[in-house]
């Protein structure tokens, strides 16, 4: 019956531990309830190792489903576990009655003397209690026998304070076995679910692909138990697969995955599940609707189910099941005819023409040819209003409804499903339908527009598909169509630059590609392959990249059937934000928007999102910004697309508007992500994120370390400009930081000529923020603070103020070294306006934390370096040479020396003497 502490206990549970904490000092009893596999026995551990470690005593007692029936069962498991020298002070009776029980756990209730047991149980605890205090923790409450819950009550009436209880339980709309232990107004702590990000650090402290983090939230509902079940079935999958899982393939609701959901579903009475299952089967279920199914007491059925936590109801009555895997396993688990049953009543039932005719078509399993045409007529519409996802599904079923005497018919509405699979991102559609395809005596034309469905919903994991790019260039040479060679060369020139981080090869496979459209006629392909000449010209610095640009523009296109993320329009909104000419930039994206949330591609609407998040970020607009940001992490979620762009914009954001703490954890998961995806681009960008999180809160050498990578990636992909990806500056600040100012000058004066020869002023005003610290450092102040002060005025005419509060951060720290405290303070002051103005919470609070205080510190404490001063602050504050080694990155011989230099610089001889000259006199 003894539980195992959960090695997650801190994933997300860390404010509950302290609000159990906090009722248990205050009350002496704390209940925790929530929904099987929610965390409480892992919180309820926690606890108890924490009364463990201060030397409390700790009852454990952990009922199985078994126990309940068993009288007496739990108290006997409870008294096993009390030390002999409780159990030697009981009377004679007492401990009679104690070793029968022990003995005979099941022996007939009539054979015990229950007073005595009663007062036994009392004196063990009051005997516990006179040597320290003591912690029961009664986990699994509900499967607690009623006899032992009897003697548990008596007992703990008559208990002292110091006899703290913990019961977690699991129950409905309330805990009444745990309020009948501890008694009415006993505090009450619920465990909720898990956050996206929670789970994102549950599966990867056990291995699990993190860049599904998103998906295995929204199918698990938060509960952890489900999360990781659903995780290992993913990973079991993906070995059967190759050790490939896509981020938009199905969650496999098998195995663990699938019991712990049937674990869950049982918590609602067995007559909630046909109204349950209909809500699994409908695609926007309501009570209303359900009622028109057949289902009169849908509204109290769907209320017993959400007391059970299994479904979410509404004002409006929509109903919302609290984990996706869930109506998966509702209709996995239902037979055919009840699955038949339930499509044909909710055709009967619902309002929208498109949903009875999925409806009807889901209710047989029979070809029918009126039907298929009935259902292509509703993908049609769909794909009319955008939603190109349910367009690929209904094109799939209609496939399927098609009669054998009508092939031609069947592979017309297959390779139409994977395109619009394609469109969608939805890769285990395309995948199911280029399978389909594939399968039949297609022709090279269908098998390649086919896979280049499967191509365009791959997001940024293409480096997986060079089979698939093989077979396309095959099948498209025995086409002897030059749109199609064109349309499958463009894939190739994306892959070259996306998972091969080449652009050079990207640029040259593009303009082969713009040849063969040019020969094709297909004036679309052409100005597409325009746009990655451009791209890639900008990339790699070419002076005709701006006309490339242009004649692209040019070209009529006013269908972008490649996506508006490759048409020439948004590469010029791109290009504006890189010459940050922010206006025009944000003025192009807002006409965008509603364009791209037309075509039904939530990959468009995630890049005109992420681009909105940058272009507000660098204007100084924070909020709404960040709103953008999450928008685009919602819709990377629920759409299945490759997280790693998304996890990146939510570091940005949450740099600028957030937590620097957060920013860091999203920062590393998009690195994650993108290293599992192969996504060169934005492993670069998030190893940016990361850096400059680090640089902000003083890791100067995990800065160093990570904007190093940086520079390695970058200059493997052969990037020129400084504009796209501004790493540079932010290095070399970080190397200045790291007490290596002339490595910074080294760097700085390689990238300044290239800056300044293609004229990106920004990039040079950054530049020159770093060369001010690093001519600080050299000891050439007043050279720093003309040129820092210089640099605040150009960010300002810019119109860059996050950047211009910057410079005035690092105008603040020169002064202070300088010992001019007064224009430090005003340095700072500017600087927290501006970041207020901004609403740059994480900016502002460096602001402020590096304002003087009151007292004046030692003298020399404004000679010593960032990195001396980093150091200084961890020592006085009693660090030891190998902590403070490990927190700033160094090893214990660097420390070392840096800290004979901070002693020569303040004139103290001692780890005090060091405190007390921090602290000032």
């Amino acid at each position: 019956m003894a539980a195992t502490a959960n090695p997650d206990t801190n994933v997300g549970h860390g404010v509950l531990i302290e609000a159990v904490g906090r009722a248990l000092a205050t009350h002496a009893r704390a209940i925790l309830t929530g929904p099987a596999g929610a965390g409480k026995t892992e919180v309820a551990h926690a606890v108890a190792a924490a009364a463990e470690a201060r030397r409390e005593t700790v009852l454990r007692l952990a009922p199985e489903a078994a126990d309940r029936h068993i009288p007496e069962a739990s108290a006997a498991a409870l008294l096993a576990s009390v030390p002999p020298c409780a159990l030697d002070r009981l009377a004679g009776p007492q401990r009679a009655a104690v070793a029968l029980l022990r003995r005979e756990a099941d022996a007939p209730r009539a054979g015990r003397d229950h007073v005595a047991l009663r007062l036994a149980l009392v004196e063990v605890l009051r005997t516990l209690a006179a040597t320290g205090p003591v912690l029961l923790l009664l986990d699994n409450a509900q499967w607690l026998d009623a006899e032992s819950g009897d003697l548990l009550r008596f007992a703990l009436r008559l208990t002292p304070p110091r006899v703290r209880v913990l019961v977690a339980e699991r129950a409905h709309g309330g805990a009444p076995a745990a309020e009948a232990l501890c008694g009415p107004g006993t505090p009450a702590v619920r465990v909720p679910a898990l956050g996206a990000d929670e789970v994102a650090e549950l599966l990867l402290r056990h291995g699990l692909p993190a860049r599904l983090a998103g998906r295995i939230h929204q199918a698990s509902g938060g509960n952890p138990r489900l999360a990781l079940a659903l995780g290992h079935s993913l990973a079991e999958a993906a070995g059967v697969q190759g050790g490939h899982a896509h981020h938009a393939d199905p969650l496999p609701v098998s195995g663990q995955a699938r019991d712990v959901a049937r674990r869950l579903l049982a918590e609602a009475p067995a007559r909630t599940r046909p109204t349950l299952l209909l809500a699994a089967l409908a695609a926007r279920p309501t009570t209303a609707l359900l009622r028109r199914a057949g289902r009169p007491d849908a509204e109290a059925e769907l209320a017993e189910a959400e007391r059970a936590a299994l479904v979410t109801v509404g004002e409006d009555g929509a109903v919302a099941f609290t984990a996706g895997a869930l109506p998966t396993v509702l209709a996995a688990d239902a037979g055919w005819p009840e699955r038949s049953a339930g499509h044909a009543a909710l055709a009967a039932a619902v309002d929208d023409p498109v949903q009875a005719v999925r409806h009807r078509a889901l209710a047989v399993d029979t070809p029918d040819a009126e039907l298929a045409d009935a259902i292509t007529r509703a993908a049609d519409a769909c794909r009319r209003r955008g939603q190109r996802a349910l367009a690929a599904e209904l094109g799939l079923l209609a496939a399927e409804r098609t009669p054998a005497a009508l092939p031609g018919e069947e592979l017309a509405r297959l390779v139409g499903a994977a395109e619009d699979a394609g469109w969608a991102g939805r890769a285990d559609l395309a995948r199911r339908a280029t399978r389909a395809v594939l399968a039949r005596d297609a022709s090279p034309a269908q098998r390649v527009r086919a896979r280049l469905a499967v191509i365009d919903a791959a997001g940024q994991a293409l480096a997986a598909l060079d089979e698939t790019f093989a077979f396309a260039c095959a099948e498209a040479d025995a086409a002897d169509d030059p749109s199609l060679l064109a349309a499958v060369q463009l894939r190739i020139a994306w892959k070259h630059n996306l998972s091969d981080g080449d652009p050079v090869r990207s640029r040259d496979a593009a303009a082969e590609a713009g040849a063969l459209a040019k020969a094709g006629g297909d004036q679309v392909a052409e100005a597409m392959a325009l746009t990655v000449r451009a791209r890639m010209g900008r990339i790699l610095a070419d002076p005709d990249a701006e006309e490339i640009l242009a004649r692209a523009l040019a070209l009529p296109a006013p269908e972008v059937p490649l996506g508006m993320r490759n048409a020439p329009q948004y590469l010029a909104v791109r290009h504006a934000l890189f010459d940050d000419r922010l206006a025009d930039a944000r003025r192009q994206l807002l006409v965008l928007l509603p364009a791209v949330q037309r075509t039904g591609s939530a990959e468009d609407v995630f890049e005109v999102l992420r681009s909105l998040t940058e272009v507000e970020l660098r204007r100084g607009r924070c909020v709404p910004g960040a709103a953008h940001a999450r928008r685009a992490l919602e819709l990377t979620i629920e759409a299945g697309l490759s997280p790693g762009p998304a996890w990146y914009v939510a570091a940005t954001a949450e740099a600028a508007a957030g937590d620097f703490a957060r920013a860091a954890a999203y920062a590393r998961r998009g690195i994650r992500a993108s290293e599992e995806e192969h996504d060169q681009v934005f492993l670069s960008r998030g190893l940016y994120a990361l850096g400059t999180v680090e640089l902000a809160t003083g890791e100067a050498a995990k800065a160093v370390a990570t904007l190093s990578r940086v520079a390695e990636l970058e200059a493997a992909q052969q990037v020129v400009d400084p504009s796209i990806l501004r790493w540079h500056g932010e290095l070399a600040e970080a190397l200045v930081a790291a007490d290596d100012p002339a490595a910074a000058v080294a760097l700085l004066d390689s990238v300044t000529p290239v800056a300044r020869s293609l004229g990106r002023t920004p990039v040079l005003a950054a530049l020159d923020r770093a060369r001010g610290l690093a001519l600080s450092a050299g000891g050439e102040a007043e050279p720093a603070v003309a040129l820092l002060q210089d640099t605040v005025r150009r960010f300002d005419a810019l119109g860059l103020p996050l950047e211009r509060g910057r410079t005035l951060l690092a105008l603040a720290r020169v002064e202070r070294r300088r010992r001019r405290r007064a224009p430090a303070r005003a340095a700072l002051r500017e600087a927290a306006e501006v970041f207020e103005r901004a609403g740059a919470k994480p900016w502002l609070g460096l602001a402020r934390e590096d304002a003087p205080a009151a007292g004046a510190p030692h003298p020399g404490v404004a000679a010593l370096t960032d990195a001396e001063a980093r150091l200084a602050m961890l020592v006085g504050g009693g660090a030891s040479n190998q902590e403070a080694a490990a927190k700033l990155f160094l090893s214990v011989k660097t420390v070392e020396a840096r800290l004979t230099r901070i002693y020569q610089k303040l004139d103290v001889r001692s780890r005090a003497q060091l405190a007390t000259a921090l602290r000032g006199h």
